[in-house]
């Protein structure tokens, strides 16, 4: 039988892209259509962020995930639900005070997964990593990080490790050596963010090799690496993750109208490659869901 691989769909994500693409969904009911029209076209999970609906920014607004979440459960689907823990994790220190954010991007660990707590989704993010995010730190301590698996895990959500470099993945094997994680452990190998691992073929391999054994993985590569990465995932053995929060092209200078487009050619290639797209109940059997 084909191998099932499961695509991940990434809806919004929080970065600066909604002045470049008029397709990047906004609106809780934006978001959840364009999540569950991602699912139709094969996605058997969907990464949600929201966004504020009045300018497109960044948002933890519970009013905004409740919202959002219940669309898709009204739907009737099952589709799986992946909610960030990641907005509140943005420093950029102050021209004149270091010691302070200028970019007011920090929030506490309880702040940060409050939704997750509330709506229970099956999966979270959880970013296993600190560094130079393009101009800015994305800071997660160890301390922060074992704060937020305690408490998803308490409430049976299990969290998927976005790990952006080699040290990221030591760290995530230490915490996990201490029980932290439910097995089987989810990593998400994440490529081409600046400043990351860059997306080629040399980095998915070296950050593989360092997963710890039986673990589940799945990478994205941002950009014109995009689909490129989609092949690597699936020739390796791994999952796959698309969507607008990481790429906003299906070619170059040609928009993705909307997730669904980005899914189907995942699904495409997957099925060139020799394997079959997961549907939501075999995600949730490899995954250890439920």
């Amino acid at each position: 039988m084909s191998r099932p691989v499961i695509i991940s769909c990434a809806v919004t994500g929080s970065g600066d892209t909604v002045g470049l693409s008029r397709f990047v969904p906004v609106t809780p009911a934006q978001i959840a259509d364009d999540a569950l029209a991602a699912h139709a076209a094969g996605a058997a999970v969907v990464h949600l962020h929201v966004r504020n609906p009045e300018n497109g920014g960044p948002s933890r607004d519970m009013a905004l995930y409740r919202d959002v979440v219940s669309r898709i459960r009204a739907a009737g689907t099952d589709v799986i639900i992946n909610l960030t823990t990641g907005i509140g994790a943005r420093f950029a220190p102050d021209q004149d005070d270091p010691n302070r954010n200028a970019s007011a991007g920090m929030a506490s660990p309880a702040d940060r997964i409050s939704h997750v707590l509330e709506l229970r989704p099956e999966i979270c993010s959880l970013d296993v990593a600190t560094m130079n995010f393009g101009k800015h730190a994305f800071v997660n301590t160890p301390d922060h990080i074992t704060q937020i698996a305690e408490a998803v895990r308490a409430v049976g959500v299990k969290p998927e490790l976005e790990v952006f470099d080699l040290g990221h993945i030591a760290l995530a094997k230490h915490l996990g050596g201490k029980g932290l994680f439910a097995d089987p452990p989810f990593y998400q190998l994440c490529l081409g963010v600046p400043w990351g691992a860059p997306a080629t073929t040399e980095s998915m391999m070296a950050m593989r090799a360092m997963l710890p054994a039986g673990s589940n993985w799945s990478a994205f590569g941002v950009g014109a690496q995009h689909f490129a990465t989609v092949a690597m995932a699936v020739v390796n053995g791994g999952h796959v993750r698309v969507g607008l929060e990481d790429n906003l092209y299906m070619s170059k200078g040609v928009l993705a109208e909307g997730n669904a487009p980005l899914v189907a050619r995942a699904a495409r290639i997957i099925r060139e490659i020799g394997a079959e797209p997961a549907s939501p109940a075999e995600a949730r059997k490899i995954l250890g869901l439920g």
